[in-house]
């Protein structure tokens, strides 16, 4: 009978537990939902309920019944820009939103770039003073949660418990582009402005496109025809990556010099020779002058003193940007994966032998920096409770290259990074679940990953934007920054493969679709982003300087001047143009058109030369470069623009002390790109 009374309660419990009305965890208190659209409000109930949304802008009542598996869709028209106001969404029992506000909504995306946190590891300029001010209660910060799929997802989780007020408190691990990207469009709108933070560092484009888009773009093919043959299903995905890793180690092997017949043969004694060089450890090899992506070895001689002589010693090699396998005379001692593990490494007491020891390690960086890494006091070696420094000079050879090499095999195992790199796995798991919720528009901020794949990022960017349009069913607009410099700075690089995919973002200009709506093109971006960076990092510029930089917007007059450009910009021929001043190049990027993705043509290569050359030396004919004094003295001669135009520079000059022209980073809102265009014609 007990056990009759326990299960009965069971049932009523589940049935309590399914009655409840559930929605997408991005539906919370202080929300922001974009003003003047349709709201679909997705979500589960009990089976066959009548579902109820009343909300408080309008007083009405919206229904709908919940299907067999409890799904229910919900439609709600949206108010023009105000709040707060309250949802409430009822199968019988309420679910209340409150404290929400109708405005503008923003998906800020990208890699590292744009997930930069104010403070956090970010630490942008003035970050205590920023993190101090930041009290906007009209604007609401959401963060995705990192998270990965191999199938398009409904739902996913938040940090931060939801939607939360812009305050001290919320924004400190946000990110600073999203942050101050709001910060800005709020003091210009005067509405409320939400801002997404749906990031995820060190990823790739194609991650955050869908299968059915990658099955289009040249290169993906086979891995999208992989995917749906497994089913989507992560185990066999996971048996096909470990023998396709299989195959690429011996290819990847047999082409470094360190092998012979898939036999290490440095590992044994101290190398000698030309090609060994002296490195100071720890570092970066980017850092000391060694610009190289592929296996490293790495030796020292040692003193095993001889009180050490049959006992256990420890190696301790700081950390190994990606993975490692170490060697101490002749003998493997460990190998270990991951950039930011600590190796620590044991030899037993039987090779533990008094005198000169050689410790070799083959260090493999698949992409961005590599080496030896973290603080000199991380490297040493340890036994009978004594500690002897490894830090200092070491010799290394390179191996093979990662341009030399196939392919690497991407593993689907994790929850994390590299994982996050596999194709489709960030759309469907972070951008999907978005793709019911309007949105003003996106912002995006990433290359890094895919540096030395610049002519297929040329259509793989703009498939992406054409993917999430789709997704969304809105031509939103798409805004971008390029690229920061990196790495030693060169008056000339032939082989510069960050100018290479620098120049494969600035290509989606020469893409875009003529439309007579402003509203459609919304892509350009002023900048000298070359200049922003720094050789040994990335982020440690530009997105610091947005603090004090903030965002261009000029609602009126651009609006109002872009309507006039629209149909002169339809009969112009395309043209880009590039501000040459310092080390840097500022572009005016245009608008990227709609339409379908596209294979890449074979011949398509050839259509982008003149670009290309660009990004291989400071001057040549397939551009038209222009001098900052002539740019300036071109958009203020009369016969290049009208006198609003020439009104419309001078406010932008006096709002940042005359620097839109000298190489600062801004955003733009859509209604700014014929006008910016206008400027450098």
């Amino acid at each position: 009978m007990k056990k009759y009374q326990l299960t009965l309660l069971s049932l009523c419990v589940a049935a309590f537990a399914q009655a409840k009305v559930t929605l997408p965890s991005f539906f919370t208190d202080n929300m922001v939902i974009q003003q003047n659209s349709q709201l679909t409000l997705p979500g589960k109930a009990k089976a066959g309920k009548q579902v109820t949304v009343k909300v408080s802008w309008n007083h009405e009542k919206y229904t709908a019944k919940a299907s067999a598996d409890g799904h229910f869709s919900i439609e709600v028209p949206t108010p023009p820009a105000g709040g707060p106001y309250q949802i409430i969404v009822s199968d019988g029992e309420k679910l209340v939103l409150n404290n929400v506000l109708s405005g503008e909504v923003w998906i800020c995306s990208g890699q590292s770039n744009m997930e930069m946190p104010v403070a956090g590891w970010g630490k942008v300029m003035n970050y205590e003073q920023e993190v101090a001010d930041a009290n906007y209660p009209s604007i609401r910060l959401l963060q995705v949660k990192k998270t990965v799929a191999f199938s398009p997802q409904d739902n996913v989780e938040m940090n931060m418990n939801g939607w939360q007020e812009c305050s001290s408190a919320t924004v400190p691990e946000f990110s600073s582009v999203a942050y101050f990207y709001a910060r800005k469009l709020w003091k210009e709108l005067n509405v409320p402005v939400g801002v997404i933070d749906c990031t995820w560092g060190g990823t790739p484009a194609e991650s955050w496109t869908s299968h059915q888009t990658l099955k289009q773009v040249m290169g993906f093919q086979k891995k999208m025809a992989e995917m749906e043959s497994a089913g989507f299903q992560r185990e066999k995905l996971v048996e096909l990556y470990h023998r396709e890793m299989d195959e690429w180690l011996q290819q990847f092997d047999a082409k470094d010099p360190g092998f012979k017949d898939g036999v290490p043969q440095w590992i044994s004694a101290l190398q000698t020779g030309n090609e060994w060089k002296p490195m100071e450890l720890p570092a970066y090899w980017e850092t000391r002058g060694l610009n190289f992506d592929g296996t490293v070895w790495f030796q020292k001689e040692v003193e095993i003193p001889a009180d050490w002589s049959g006992k256990e010693i420890s190696f301790h090699l700081a950390m190994i940007d990606d993975d490692d396998v170490t060697y101490f005379n002749g003998k493997e001692i460990g190998r270990t994966s991951g950039c930011n593990t600590m190796r620590t490494y044991k030899i037993p007491a039987t090779l533990a032998k008094a005198g000169k020891g050689v410790i070799t390690i083959r260090a493999i960086d698949y992409g961005g920096e590599g080496g030896i890494h973290g603080e000199p006091q991380q490297m040493y070696m340890e036994a009978n409770g004594k500690k002897i420094s490894l830090a200092g000079n070491w010799n290394y050879h390179t191996g093979v290259s990662m341009t030399d090499a196939p392919s690497r095999p991407l593993s689907p195992e994790g929850t994390g990074w590299p994982t996050s790199c596999y194709p489709t796995v960030l759309y469907n798991a972070m951008i999907h679940p978005f793709t019911v919720f309007p949105i003003k528009g996106a912002i995006w901020y990433q290359g890094e990953n895919n540096v030395g794949f610049d002519e297929q990022y040329r259509v793989l960017f703009q498939s992406m934007i054409t993917d999430w349009r789709r997704a969304w069913k809105q031509d939103f607009p798409f805004y971008f920054v390029q690229l920061a410099n990196y790495l030693k700075p060169e008056e000339v690089q032939p082989d510069s493969k960050w100018a290479a995919l620098r120049d494969a973002q600035a290509v989606q200009s020469r893409h875009r679709q003529q439309h007579t709506d402003p509203h459609r093109l919304g892509h350009p971006l002023f900048q000298e982003n070359a200049e922003n960076g720094h050789q040994h990092d990335v982020k440690c510029g530009d997105e610091a300087r947005l603090a004090d930089l903030g965002v261009v917007h000029e609602p009126e007059l651009l609006k109002r001047l872009a309507a006039e450009e629209a149909q002169a910009a339809s009969r112009a021929p395309e043209k880009e143009h590039l501000h040459v001043g310092g080390r840097g190049a500022a572009r005016v990027l245009r608008g990227i058109r709609g339409g379908e993705p596209r294979a890449v043509p074979q011949d398509e290569g050839q259509q982008h030369e003149g670009a290309k050359e660009h990004a291989r030396r400071r001057e040549g004919e397939g551009t038209d470069v222009v001098h900052p004094d002539r740019l300036r003295d071109e958009a203020q001669a009369p016969d290049r623009g009208r006198d609003e135009e020439k009104n419309g520079l001078a406010k932008l000059k006096e709002r940042h002390d005359g620097s839109v022209l000298l190489g600062m980073l801004f955003f733009f809102r859509a209604e700014s790109a014929h006008f910016i265009n206008r400027l450098s014609k």
